[in-house]
């Protein structure tokens, strides 16, 4: 980070373009850094990380109080902590990124023409990647990583209340970079958590960057949807839903809903509404209501959920597209299968969504027909994570069309471009 520090900073503008610069520089020397040098300094990355965990975790703290004072509620603290068995998964995570085939330089297809020429299709880095990012101080280390080993250069961009972890994170990582001869600038932090410097990154900085990712709520995400003048990759909610079908082996719908609601209640891929087909309402409603009321969750239902168990509350039109990022869930009983994927595709964020049901004929169905970047059968919302689908980590989750859909990994890093070979051919 000396580059930047270093640099007289006369106002934020020239500091964030002279960042892209310096970006864009180390991105042409990343493209064609070997494998071995790359895996050699993620696996420093995940070695440094743990032997300096007491100073990261010191660094936490004074953002957790910040934030406290600032009166955040606990799912954004939950997602701004780190503690030992966190920063132990951030190095997992840069270890298991090392140790994925490397993208860049992939043949994704070649053939040969009539005339003689060989055509290959070939992956490339994207180039200089703009991460922006509120409170999840993991993201560093994990956008750090994906960018490194896909051979992009990155520019950070953290939220004012995990600044300080941030900091010290990317200060660490950037060591690893100069020790393994690779250029300091493949990591930078934008070193100031003045708002204007989102709006310039969101300029794409002179042209430096290709790509912006946010991670964070929803207004973060969407004022980069509506003023980025570069690509986006990015999700704006997770309205996420579990539809419990009238087959539904009921000992499974139970672990399933419980884990997609409330293992964590504060990330992109936990379940926001439980769908119960209403052929299966007479066995399974009343058990999965009490089981999730007991479990610490306020159900807010449609009126059989709330003849089910006096305990729901009411719920308005307001709760079926909420994101409620809290110990909340919304419950309906639907008629059948149609009417579940009609309610998604009305109410939901093309997020993630699971069926939970002993009918194969149906999961297809369901499978097939809900347009979500993520559709699981017999398995949590939760499992909506680069990680856990064997990508070592994820940049983010996008919910658009173009170029990257559901975890941005390491190939979703990379683009194409091809790659002729002749001898001597001219086009008539």
């Amino acid at each position: 980070m000396s580059a930047i520090a270093d640099r007289p900073q006369e106002s934020i503008e020239p500091m964030m373009l002279y960042m892209g610069r310096l970006a864009r520089e180390a991105a042409a020397e990343l493209s064609h850094a070997s494998t071995q040098r790359k895996n050699a300094a993620l696996e420093a990355m995940a070695a440094k990380l743990e032997a300096n965990a007491a100073k990261i975790i010191e660094a936490n703290q004074h953002d957790i109080e910040g934030a406290r004072k600032k009166g955040r509620d606990a799912a954004f603290l939950d997602r701004l902590a780190l503690d030992g068995k966190r920063i132990a998964a951030m190095a997992k995570g840069l270890r298991d990124i090392a140790a994925l085939p490397d993208p860049v330089g992939q043949v994704m297809e070649s053939w040969a023409r009539p005339n003689g020429l060989e055509i290959s299709r070939v992956r490339v880095p994207l180039g200089v990647i703009g991460m922006i990012y509120e409170s999840r101080p993991n993201v560093t280390a994990d956008a750090a990583g994906l960018t490194l080993k896909s051979g992009n250069a990155v520019i950070l961009r953290s939220g004012s209340e995990s600044f300080l972890t941030s900091l010290v994170i990317a200060n660490i990582l950037t060591e690893a970079l100069i020790e393994h001869g690779l250029p300091e600038a493949a990591i930078q932090l934008v070193p100031t958590v003045d708002r204007s410097a989102v709006g310039y990154m969101l300029a794409g900085l002179g042209g430096a960057i290709d790509v912006i990712v946010p991670r964070g709520g929803k207004s973060l995400v969407a004022r980069v949807q509506e003023e980025a003048r570069v690509p986006v990759f990015a999700h704006l909610e997770g309205v996420c839903h579990v539809y419990v079908q009238a087959s539904a082996d009921l000992a499974m719908a139970r672990d399933i809903v419980l884990n997609a609601k409330l293992r964590r209640t504060g990330i992109c891929g936990a379940a926001e509404t439980l769908l119960i087909d209403s052929a299966a309402a007479s066995t399974h409603l009343e058990p999965l209501v009490g089981a999730l009321i007991e479990a610490g969750c306020e159900v807010r239902g449609d009126p059989e959920t709330q003849r089910a168990d006096s305990r729901v509350k009411p719920a308005t039109d307001e709760d079926w597209p909420k994101e409620y990022l809290d110990a909340i869930i919304a419950v309906k009983v639907v008629d059948g299968l149609e009417d579940a994927v009609a309610h998604i595709a009305r109410y939901g964020s093309q997020h993630t969504e699971s069926i939970v049901t002993e009918d194969t004929k149906a999961a297809e169905e369901f499978l097939a027909r809900v347009d979500s970047a993520i559709v699981l059968h017999n398995a949590s919302t939760q499992f909506a994570d680069g990680g856990e689908f064997g990508m070592g980590a994820e940049i983010g989750i996008a919910t658009g069309r173009f170029h990257a859909r559901g975890p941005v990994g390491l190939e979703q890093l990379t683009t194409f471009k091809y790659v002729v070979r002749g001898s001597g051919q001219i086009r008539p």
